[in-house]
């Protein structure tokens, strides 16, 4: 298993495999994440996802929001998702936590297929948030239903291309995904 996670390393596959295939970059590092649809007039030929600080993590949890996006949301900057900022409410947490269901569990399955660890997250650390139990295990419904029914089409590709890079050996069964305890 390779257990190098470098942003340059996770930058170049994804290049490799995204920018002939669906004109997307990732793009490390930025204060804050977000992805830019393509604006060849203002010279950026290509979409790009933006990660923050080049963390690991930051880079799987935004490729998951863009497989997640589809074709015509990948036309908008944050894919015209709503977004409340850190310090929500306990309704507005709520809110969150039921869009991040799908790119979390996807997260959770690019992070297992690069052996790389998971964390959930709640990003609301002023509002003194932790992810909640109903969300969690909502997140392992998810993968559970991914596996079994399959991933989105980038989603699977995005997946494979982790797998042969970093574990080439290994095989993603919903059994392995666990909860914390």
């Amino acid at each position: 298993m390779n257990t190098s996670f470098d942003k340059g390393t996770l930058i170049s596959l994804f290049n490799q495999t995204f920018l002939p295939l669906r004109n997307t970059q990732l793009v490390c590092c930025e204060e804050e994440p977000i992805y830019r649809p393509a604006d060849p007039g203002n010279n950026h030929p290509h979409h790009r996802i933006v990660f923050a600080h080049g963390f690991f993590a930051s880079a799987l949890h935004e490729i998951a929001h863009w497989c997640v996006a589809g074709s015509e949301r990948r036309l908008l900057e944050d894919f015209g998702y709503w977004y409340q900022p850190d310090g929500r409410s306990p309704e507005q947490q709520a809110e969150f936590e039921k869009v991040e269901i799908k790119p979390q569990a996807l997260e959770w399955i690019f992070s297992m297929s690069a052996g790389f660890p998971f964390v959930f997250s709640a990003d609301n650390l002023t509002g003194n948030a932790s992810p909640s139990k109903s969300f969690q295990k909502n997140v392992l419904k998810q993968i559970d239903s991914y596996l079994t029914q399959g991933l989105p089409e980038d989603a699977q590709i995005w997946s494979q291309v982790l797998l042969d890079h970093y574990q080439p050996e290994y095989q993603l069964s919903a059994t392995l995904f666990k909860l914390p305890d």
